[in-house]
């Protein structure tokens, strides 16, 4: 975030002086250690996405978006960190001005944006779970998607024309070269208070709004179901015999998806929490300076702010592998490091996930709700000691389930 330093036009100082090798090493240390963490973890999570076929659905699609942003983050605002601490001035010339400014707030932007829809999709998907068998789809999120980068893309273009090379000239005639804003200083406030309210302030108030009603509907009525289709598969199952296998299966079901749906939401809430506390220092920095002059720049607290915005752009692949259960479990099998399954327990588990879809989304498309779902693992609940054999009359066939 260069231009938080930055004063518009050339400007003639006192004498040059480097940065102490204390300062040097310390943020070089910590911006490449913090970088490279979250570049890693943000590409391992587009790619167990992409290649994963279970792990594409609507949030995890808005997830792959967070993580495009959150790389651009740490590659355009992370990295020149390091060659300005190194040399001191800008060494990336006037295209790369452009360019890499243009990408820190395109990032920072789209980032924002992709925190607002995944919420607005968590809300839909638990208050009006009937809406969301139509509205919390794969192929909206990724016309959602589509639609949040056309407008920040284009949003960001202003900073082709508000960005610049500038020379700072100091006593002994030692020159530097800085990339900073174009404008003058009447038209730094509006920017950024424009930056501060949209992109940050009202994704925080709607966000605090979705997650209280949220909270309130997995509190009050953790497993929202319809008593018609209740009282339909209470008589089916009776009819069939089958009354108390079905209802323990159903009651365990409902334990297991209530508690993956719950884990989901509170991953995708610390997430927000983390946006909220992580980008703070620098937003409030930006709005003081606007009104400040001088403007407060002390040289630590600067690297404190910045530093803060590359962990926040780090640290989400980290919440990830800790809160969901599938993140992990994908992760290790892309690193080769999990645990090898045999064929029967995979077969197992495919067959098991479909049955709780078909059951908790009244038949719906799997792609609704796999979110929640997904982190479903066969357990001795699930598989009796018995054999057992039942037929359902959705599928053609007799189906048989044993213990190996």
């Amino acid at each position: 975030m260069e231009n938080v330093t930055s004063i518009p036009g050339n400007q003639t100082f006192g004498n040059w002086t480097e940065y102490s090798i204390k300062y040097k090493v310390v943020s070089i240390l910590l911006v490449t250690l913090i970088c490279g963490v979250g570049i890693v973890g943000n590409v391992m999570v587009i790619l167990v996405v992409l290649t994963t076929k279970h792990m594409r659905t609507p949030t995890n699609c808005y997830l792959v978006s967070l993580a495009v942003a959150d790389l651009m983050v740490l590659i355009a605002a992370g990295l020149p960190n390091i060659t300005d601490s190194l040399y001191g001035h800008w060494v990336y010339g006037y295209t790369g001005c452009l360019c890499i400014t243009y990408f820190q707030y395109l990032g920072i932007n789209a980032s924002s944006c992709s925190i607002t829809a995944f919420t607005i999709e968590r809300y839909i998907a638990i208050c009006h779970p009937i809406k969301a068998q139509f509205l919390c789809t794969l192929s909206r999120a990724k016309k959602i998607i589509v639609l949040v980068w056309a407008f920040t893309s284009l949003y960001c273009v202003m900073w082709f024309y508000l960005s610049g090379i500038e020379q700072n000239v100091y006593a002994g005639n030692v020159t530097t070269v800085n990339c900073a804003y174009k404008v003058s200083r009447n038209f730094y406030w509006p920017i950024y208070f424009t930056d501060f309210a949209v992109f940050y302030v009202l994704p925080l108030m709607l966000a605090t709004i979705l997650y209280g009603l949220i909270a309130r509907i997995l509190i009050l009525n953790p497993l929202p179901s319809d008593p018609k289709e209740n009282k339909k598969k209470l008589k089916k199952d009776s009819s069939q015999g089958n009354m108390g296998i079905s209802s323990k299966n159903s009651n365990c079901t409902s334990s297991t998806t209530a508690a993956s749906r719950r884990q989901v939401t509170k991953m995708l809430a610390v997430v927000v929490i983390l946006f909220a506390l992580l980008w703070m220092p620098y937003r409030t920095l930006v709005l003081v300076n606007s009104f400040l002059d001088p403007a407060y720049l002390d040289l630590w607290f600067i690297l404190f702010c910045r530093l803060c915005i590359y962990l926040n752009s780090a640290i989400n692949p980290v919440i990830y592998n800790a809160m969901s259960q599938k993140f992990r479990a994908a992760f290790k099998k892309l690193c080769n490091c999990g645990p090898q399954r045999s064929e029967k327990p995979a077969a197992y588990s495919v067959a098991l996930t479909y049955s709780v879809i078909k059951e908790t989304s009244n038949g719906e498309s799997p792609d609704h709700y796999t979110t929640e779902l997904d982190d479903l693992t066969a357990t001795e609940e699930f598989l009796p000691s018995k054999r057992l054999s039942f037929d359902d009359s959705h599928l053609s066939g007799k189906v048989t389930f044993s213990n190996a």
